[in-house]
């Protein structure tokens, strides 16, 4: 596998390119939520068009532009978040004081980090800018950019990274650019400020104003509000599943997933085809496998298969907690969140089932308990989530024990993530940062050796785990 070390500038500051209003907004009780004060990595990959380049101080100067620009109309990310005296919330202060931009450089080509580019990408550190303690999201800047030049000329639509981190600024980006003309985004994402359908709103702003238009082709809507819990709160509307924390259930943190240390972890990346997800789909009754995404699909063998592979006694409970995006979604023809929203807006529903039950009942029946528990996601149940969401912001009695964590990242890309004539290539969540946030797998989009569209998904085990997981994966996989 290729190694390489990216060349790096000292990071400067990008401050909104007009003045903008100095005040504190307050984040939603979705936003705030202890899970998500933590910061999510993104990386995605672009080929540059051939016989076009620029200068890369021209071009360097064009994004910070481009990113200034952005931020008068997103001008909370050029904030810090700060605690609010007498608890523990977070708002945000609009200090114009801006994001971070470094430039750097990488002696690599795009065809050397794979053929076809899949995870684990090599050196993925060195696409990631420099965001400190990932789980420190106070004071710090919200976004750092930096951008990697190759020895070679760069296109000007080809330099872009982000990195959110909760310290100074909201966001970090960082963009590398390749010795082939190629560039690559990597995200640090600060997760209370905006989520992954957010941070890719505010990226196509930047694009916008890299490509000469003078306002965003989305203009961002900040209205926090929509999920700002009752007074009083009122959470007899949860997911069913959450309702034993609410009667005292205590955690017993014997999870073997949650003691394994770091160093004793492995993390491996599936791939799943049209021919491994017809095999699985034959796994079904067809007028299931009709209405079952390939989401759902992958997430029940997995989850059944993760289980059989930890070893949990028959009688415990496991629960698969996955996420669920309500833009979109109607309640009773009314939108849950406007146009332009680039908040938090999932919720995450769980299925809870004893292994015994999990592990011998046909994968039908833990699909058909998935659509179960997102028919379950009213009106009443998003309002009584937030209110459950505040309240446990002072003290959760929530645990992760025994909980499979899925997260459908397969949206990301495409068209959202084109930058003026740069070829979309691919683009995935690495295992890098703090890896206490890693428990959760990722699906992602991707191309297998033949060119056919596939899911990749990520899976971290304790070593002596995953060789039993492989082999029940197998078993699903045979014809």
């Amino acid at each position: 596998m290729v190694t390489f070390t990216a060349c790096r500038s000292e990071p400067e500051l990008v401050r909104p390119a007009r003045p903008t209003p100095q005040e504190t907004k307050a984040l939603s009780d979705l936003d705030d939520q202890l899970s998500l004060r933590f910061y999510e990595s993104i990386v995605g990959f672009f080929r540059g068009p051939p016989g076009e380049s620029v200068r890369p101080g021209k071009v360097a100067k064009g994004i910070k532009a481009a990113v200034a620009g952005a931020l008068v109309y997103y001008y909370p990310m050029a904030g810090r978040l700060q605690k609010i005296p007498g608890g523990n919330k977070l708002e945000v202060d609009c200090t114009g004081e801006g994001v971070m931009f470094v430039e750097a450089a990488a002696d690599v080509r795009l065809e050397d980090l794979g053929q076809p580019l899949v995870p684990p990408y090599p050196c993925v550190e060195e696409f990631l800018a420099d965001a400190g303690d990932t789980r420190d999201v106070v004071g710090k800047p919200l976004l750092f950019l930096q951008v990697v030049f190759p020895n070679c000329t760069l296109f000007f639509s080809c330099v872009l990274s982000i990195a959110y981190v909760h310290i100074g600024s909201l966001q970090t980006y960082r963009v590398t650019q390749l010795k082939c003309g190629g560039f690559v985004i990597g995200l640090h994402m600060c997760h209370c400020i905006a989520d992954g359908f957010g941070i890719l709103q505010f990226i196509k702003s930047i694009a916008d104003f890299a490509c000469g238009e003078l306002i965003p082709t989305t203009l961002p809507v900040w209205k926090r509000d929509i999920f700002i819990a009752r007074m009083p709160p009122s959470i007899s509307h949860v997911y069913l599943a959450y309702k034993p924390f609410l009667r005292g259930l205590d955690c017993t943190d014997d999870d073997v997933m949650l003691s394994t240390p770091p160093e004793s972890m492995e993390v491996q990346y599936l791939f799943f085809g049209p021919k491994e997800m017809e095999i699985l789909r034959s796994h079904v009754p067809e007028h299931l496998s009709k209405t079952t995404t390939t989401f759902e699909l992958l997430t029940a063998v997995m989850w059944r298969c993760r289980t059989i592979a930890l070893g949990y006694e028959a009688s415990q409970k496991v629960r698969l907690m996955f996420t669920l995006n309500t833009r979109g979604r109607s309640i009773k023809g009314e939108s849950a969140v406007p146009r332009g929203y680039y908040g938090n807006a999932h919720f995450s529903p769980l299925v809870e089932v004893i292994v015994d039950e999990l592990a011998t009942k046909p994968l039908a029946h833990i699909v058909e308990l998935m659509h179960k528990v997102k028919l379950e996601t009213t009106k009443d149940c998003m309002k009584s989530m937030v209110d459950l969401m505040a309240l446990w912001r002072e003290r959760s009695p929530f645990g992760m024990d025994r909980t499979y964590e899925v997260s459908d990242t397969k949206w990301v890309g495409g068209n959202a993530l084109q930058f003026g004539k740069a070829e979309f290539v691919a683009v995935g969540t690495p295992h890098a940062g703090d890896f206490t946030s890693k428990l959760i797998s990722y699906h992602t989009k991707c191309k297998n050796k033949d060119g056919e569209d596939s899911t990749v998904v990520s899976i971290l085990l304790p070593k002596l785990v995953m060789e039993k997981f492989t082999k029940e994966m197998a078993i699903w996989l045979k014809k």
